[in-house]
């Protein structure tokens, strides 16, 4: 079965979108980056936050706007959301369970990863002791304000493993293993 991982771009000051959910920032570190390239290609399925699926797109106005990953991916998704439209959308199940919807997007990525996009997915997927890798590019900017990586209010203390560390033209990219 394959692994659950959180990625997301995020910068200096640790927001994933800038305030009210912003993602027009980012345009300026899409770029090339040959891990993400190959991280994309290890993927199987996403397990989606409703906010991430219905929100800002830093593709928006372009032929990739709406699509994973800006197009570089196609497959399964799953969105974890409360009430499910009543239009479907192709390639995408709508999921009102966690444990539901990771355990179909498990069963759809096989021995490939479970993208997990969007903090509050991916803080129900830690609280559940769910996740198991987490993977963030490091952009050289600070927002100041947003949607952090990783929320928890009260604090919460979560020990990771650096699995490995590379440099992309736009970013900083970090791999780790979550411990506890």
């Amino acid at each position: 079965m394959g692994k659950l991982l959180y990625s997301a771009t995020m910068s200096l000051d640790g927001f994933i979108a800038g305030p009210g959910g912003d993602m027009s920032w980012l345009t300026d570190y899409l770029g090339p980056n040959p891990a993400v390239e190959e991280l994309i290609g290890r993927i199987g399925a996403l397990l989606v936050g409703n906010r991430s699926f219905g929100g800002d797109d830093p593709h928006k106005g372009t032929d990739k706007e709406g699509k994973a990953f800006g197009g570089g991916w196609s497959g399964p998704q799953f969105v974890l959301i409360h009430r499910p439209p009543e239009r479907q959308v192709p390639g995408t199940t709508f999921v009102a369970d966690l444990a539901e919807g990771v355990a179909a997007a498990r069963a759809a990525a096989g021995d490939a990863y479970v993208n997990v996009i969007g903090a509050d997915v991916a803080r129900q997927c830690l609280e559940a002791r769910l996740l198991d890798e987490v993977f963030v590019c490091v952009a050289p900017i600070m927002l100041g304000d947003g949607v952090r990586l990783f929320d928890h209010p009260g604090g919460r203390t979560v020990k990771l493993e650096r699995l490995g560390l590379t440099e992309a033209p736009l970013a900083t990219n970090i791999w780790l293993r979550v411990v506890s």
